[in-house]
């Protein structure tokens, strides 16, 4: 996949939106969970396909990542991670989600 160059995370989340990642995924507690279908994943059952990240305009310490995902059932959809004290993602979850090597 080509790497697109963002502005903006909703620049970002609408285009990728429109290429077919129209799920959106969170990582909860013990699972990562698709928003739209309420299917429940493990990390081994996804595939980060790319990542994009932005830093706050005013402040630096803003940052967030888009991460692009695909599931083994064919689901694709994309999960925001952001950097902040109070994201309420389970980080260690994301972290053990492979990247899918070229």
């Amino acid at each position: 996949m080509d790497k697109h160059s963002f502005d903006t995370l909703s620049e970002a989340v609408n285009t990728l939106t429109q290429e077919g990642y129209k799920e959106d995924f969170e990582a909860i507690e013990n699972c990562i969970k698709a928003l739209y279908s309420k299917k429940e994943y493990k990390p081994d059952d996804l595939k980060i396909i790319d990542s994009y990240r932005f830093e706050g305009i005013t402040n630096p310490g803003d940052q967030s990542t888009v991460f692009t995902i695909e599931a083994t059932d064919g689901t694709k959809g994309t999960l925001v991670m952001s950097y902040s004290a109070s994201h309420g993602q389970n980080e260690a979850l994301i972290k053990q989600i492979p990247f899918k090597r070229d």
